[in-house]
Parts: C-alpha cells; sequence; structure tokens
C-alpha cells in the first residue's frame, strides 16, 4: 500500500499571504474578509474602528470625519471635521435625481452642501500606502462643524495642520518585519466591538437591509380567510389573536418594546418553524 506523501507546510512571508491563510482545521469564518462586520458593525466587530486613531494627536468617529478627541497640543481641531489629507478630500458630493431627467446635489437642512464623509478604508488606504510614519498635511473646518460640510473654496475657511500617520500595522521588534497584526497604537482592548449594537437586541427593530437581523421572521402564522387572502401575525406582535400583521412603528403598545426585548427576550420572542410559532399553541389547543 502506498504511503501518502506529506504536504509541503505553507510559511508565508508578506502580509497579504498570511492574512489570506487559513490554518488546516479552520472554516472559512475565522478569515477577516468573510466577517459579516468586515465593512461595517456585525456579530464579531466593527473594522472601522480601526481608523480611528490613524492620526497621532486625534480620533476620529468611526463613521464619521468628525474629531470627536485631541491631545492638548490639537484641542482646536475637535469638534471639527477632516475634510483632505494629503491633498486628497475624505468627503465626497451626493448627487441624485430631484427632477426628473436631471440630477441635481441632494442637500438638506442638515447638510446643506450636500456631502458625505468616504468610507475610511477606500479614502485613506492611498495615503496609509505611501506616508506611514510620515508628516502629513491635513485640512480641517476652522470651527467646529456639527453638520457635515464641504470643502471650501477660500483657504481661508480651512485650517491645515500636519499629523503623522499611524502604520496600521505591528512590527517585529525581533526580525523588524511587519506583522499581520493590528498595531496597538491603533485599538485598544474593547475598540474593535464598541460601536456594535448595544445591547444587541436593539437589531430586531432597526435593523434590515439583508443585514443578520433582517433574516428574522416577518410575517408568522399565515392562513387564508374566506376572501382569499393572508392574514398573520407580526413576529413582534404581543398578542397573536386577532391575526393582523402589525406595522412597525416604534409607539406601537400591539408590539414588543425595546424594553420587553432587552429585558425579556427569552420570554417573548418565539422560534418559528415552518412558518408558524413553534410550539403552535393553535394546534395545541384544537388537540
Amino acid at each position: 500500500m502506498t504511503q501518502p506523501q506529506p504536504i509541503a507546510s505553507i510559511h508565508p512571508t508578506n502580509l497579504s499571504a498570511q492574512l489570506h491563510y487559513r490554518a488546516t482545521g479552520n472554516p472559512p469564518s475565522t478569515l477577516a474578509a468573510s466577517a459579516i462586520s468586515n465593512a461595517f458593525p456585525g456579530l464579531e466587530f466593527d473594522f472601522r474602528n480601526v481608523w480611528r486613531r490613524i492620526f497621532e494627536g486625534i480620533e476620529l468617529h468611526e463613521a464619521d470625519n468628525y474629531v470627536v478627541r485631541a491631545d492638548p497640543e490639537h484641542k482646536n481641531l475637535k469638534g471639527c471635521r477632516l475634510l483632505r489629507v494629503g491633498g486628497e478630500p475624505v468627503v465626497g458630493n451626493l448627487t441624485g435625481p430631484q427632477i426628473p431627467g436631471r440630477d441635481q446635489r441632494l442637500a438638506s437642512a442638515r447638510n446643506p452642501d450636500g456631502v458625505m464623509m468616504l468610507e475610511w478604508s477606500n479614502s485613506l488606504a492611498g495615503v496609509l500606502d505611501r506616508h506611514v510614519n510620515q508628516r502629513v498635511p491635513c485640512d480641517f473646518t476652522s470651527n467646529p462643524s456639527p453638520d457635515p460640510v464641504g470643502i471650501p473654496e477660500d483657504p481661508a475657511e480651512l485650517q491645515t495642520v500636519e499629523l503623522t500617520i499611524r502604520p496600521l500595522f505591528a512590527t517585529s521588534e525581533v526580525v523588524n518585519e511587519r506583522l499581520a497584526v493590528i498595531d496597538e497604537q491603533l485599538v485598544r482592548p474593547g475598540d474593535l466591538t464598541s460601536s456594535l449594537c448595544s445591547p444587541w437586541q436593539n437589531d430586531y427593530r432597526e435593523c434590515a437591509c439583508y443585514y443578520w437581523a433582517a433574516s428574522r421572521p416577518d410575517f408568522v402564522n399565515v392562513d387564508v380567510d374566506e376572501q382569499g387572502l393572508s392574514v398573520g401575525n407580526n413576529w413582534l406582535s404581543v398578542r397573536r389573536e386577532p391575526k393582523e400583521y402589525v406595522l412597525d412603528r416604534g409607539a406601537d403598545t400591539r408590539l414588543l418594546t425595546y424594553d420587553d426585548l432587552f429585558r425579556e427576550w427569552q420570554q417573548q420572542l418565539r422560534f418559528v418553524v415552518g412558518g408558524r410559532d413553534y410550539p403552535d399553541t393553535t394546534d395545541e389547543a384544537a388537540r
């Protein structure tokens, strides 16, 4: 009988190989690229938090170009908005159809310039590649700006400060090579999960768009009435009789409240099997 030949071991020597290498026995879900949260907060972590401290001396909001904290030497930047880094904008114009056949700037009372912050992983990737551990000119609004602001044409309306770009990956003190490990300067214990829904039960009322909570049951216990129409329950209905689908308008007392979900989710939420509550109390009563 032929003995199986040993498989050569893999020793990744670059960051891309290390980040994509899946060890024997590990399922695909162990890779960061497969996480629900690789671009937005999810079940495991919120990767956007990596960018909060990418600039020495300030801390940004993980999902906005707003400066939430600053060291004493940069205290004038607190509450301001970062608009450009090394000449590259980190905000973009919002445009869309307001009048048929013509696109216009999508402005509002809270966003008169019609702009939106660009996601950090896209807007800062090139800057990080070219300027890590270097000082880079960063343009901020001249005054605190609680609402979104576009890039002004007049340079006098900006304040420019040179800030050092921290490295994303840690460096080995032994071999002086970068490691496939996030640098400790960027994330502290608990940072990667600090912006997840808390309590997580919020997701059942708040989230949709194919997010994990959007796969929860919705229209359950569905039957056909005398007119041939479907009748059933909203999964979050407090009572199952009468059968009716209650739209979630937030304050409707016919639906579970946030307090109900926070305090008694184990008792209030029901398993659904085959589209019906399990156990089906209606069938049990009939028997």
